[in-house]
């Protein structure tokens, strides 16, 4: 029976692959995959594979979901072993769900391989943990964008008063609104913040703030990889740190 492989491949470090997603990689017929896919992974893909960049980047869509969709189909109908490769893990704002719908009308098998996911590679790289006892009792993770653009519609007052550890995926261009947002909200714009750029990569860049002191800081040194938002009293200086980072 025909069946496509939607796999994580992690937030960068090759190393960080699953066996299962290596193995795999290394049967495939054709791989679909994200833009922010490194080299390094998809050289672990069968000599002979077709790869097909079907990446969406700050709103820059080399393909549309459709159309993804319709690849999906289409090469699997034809015989071909697909793997749709999808950056950090298929089912945290990877757009798996599209996808397995789509595979699913059309009588088309899947299995979904899950992908070491953003935050946790940041929080294992600045030796912090998302949830530290004491401290942050709940974790949450958010989108920094809505599906048109512009910010989400959070419940912005329910996760100030959280008190948790909120990780924003996407959160580079959208900061200012963000931080703007839970400081109207009634969080302390001296709030423990920080952006992670390219987690778990060699270029990894770490910019150390408050809520209010980040946006500034981000657009005196904009990145240009992908960048991950982290918030809360978690990050509170004098945590354990064993990278360098920006202030």
């Amino acid at each position: 029976m025909t069946k496509v492989f939607l796999i994580g491949a992690g937030p960068g470090d090759a190393e960080l692959l699953t066996v299962k997603a290596l193995r795999l990689l290394g049967q495939a017929d054709v791989v679909l995959h994200d833009s922010l896919v490194g080299p390094d992974i998809l050289a672990l893909a069968r000599a002979d594979a077709r790869l097909v960049d079907v990446g969406k980047r700050c709103g820059r869509h080399s393909a549309s979901q459709q159309e993804i969709c319709a690849l999906l189909v289409a090469e699997a109908r034809g015989g071909a072993m697909v793997v749709r490769l999808k950056g950090g893990d298929p089912m945290i704002f990877g757009r798996a769900t599209e996808e397995m719908a789509e595979l699913t009308r059309h009588g088309i098998g899947f299995e979904v391989i899950p992908g070491v996911t953003a935050a946790t590679a940041a929080a294992a790289a600045l030796g912090v943990s998302l949830t530290r006892r004491g401290v942050a009792s709940s974790l949450h993770f958010l989108a920094g964008h809505g599906a048109q653009s512009g910010l989400p519609a959070h419940d912005w007052l329910a996760l100030t008063k959280s008190g948790g550890t909120l990780v924003v995926y996407m959160g580079g261009l959208s900061l200012a609104g963000l931080a703007a947002q839970f400081i109207e909200a009634g969080m302390a714009p001296d709030t423990p913040a920080l952006a992670v750029e390219n987690a778990s990569l060699p270029g990894q860049r770490v910019v150390e703030g408050t809520l209010a002191s980040l946006p500034g800081q981000m657009a005196a040194a904009p990145a240009s990889g992908p960048v991950l938002v982290m918030i809360g009293p978690a990050f509170s200086p004098g945590e354990s740190r064993h990278i360098k980072s920006d202030r």
